[in-house]
């Protein structure tokens, strides 16, 4: 992964729609649901494509039917990647990370979960990446799977603080030049079913 992508990437989360949304969960559920896609304006999830780079990759996202998809061509040469993200502030102190149930067509994706950690005035980017298949599936993405950078470069940070989320992404930075599809039909926090009976 080319660290100049990986700038640009942090750049675009920084500069991304501030407007927020707090929901409260409760810590004892065994999961709670984030997005469904039923209720969610499209006007949320905001696109970025590496042009700022000089990059030719293309990414859309639309909401129909209750659900996500995010569509487009991935180009590596002079970029890489496309995004969409959201600004939505959540407390998810007492979960173990994400659960999304998506259909990708065999492409590696990433989620990105922002708690406004900040390395001076650079943000802390916390990213991990699932894989999908041609068919509908549910993956789990731990919170410690989440690997942390800055403008590209890996940093060791503290572990992200669940209860101060702030915004969501998904990411495609694959390396593989060509068209992607990502359906997403709802995205949810998770709570290891151990810890609660343990």
């Amino acid at each position: 992964m080319h660290v100049s992508v990986l700038l640009i990437a942090a750049a675009l989360a920084a500069c991304s729609d501030a407007t927020s949304q707090t929901i409260a969960p409760s810590s004892q559920a065994p999961s709670v649901m984030l997005f469904d896609f039923d209720s969610d304006s499209p006007a949320r999830w905001r696109v970025g494509n590496d042009g700022v780079m000089g990059g030719l990759s293309q990414g859309f996202a639309e909401i129909t039917s209750g659900t996500l998809s995010f569509t487009g061509e991935l180009v590596t040469r002079g970029g890489g990647f496309t995004s969409v993200r959201t600004q939505r502030a959540v407390d998810l102190s007492g979960y173990d990370g994400l659960e999304l149930r998506v259909r990708g067509g065999g492409r590696t994706f990433e989620v990105e979960v922002d708690d406004g950690t900040r390395r001076g005035w650079r943000e802390v980017s916390r990213r991990a990446a699932f894989p999908t298949t041609g068919e509908w599936q549910t993956v789990r993405v731990p919170f410690s799977a989440l690997e942390t950078s800055v403008f590209g470069q890996p940093v060791r940070a503290r572990p992200l603080d669940p209860s101060a989320v702030e915004a969501f992404g998904l990411y495609i930075l694959d390396g593989i030049d060509g068209p992607f599809e990502l359906e997403v039909d709802w995205i949810r926090a998770y709570r290891d079913r151990a810890q609660m009976t343990g």
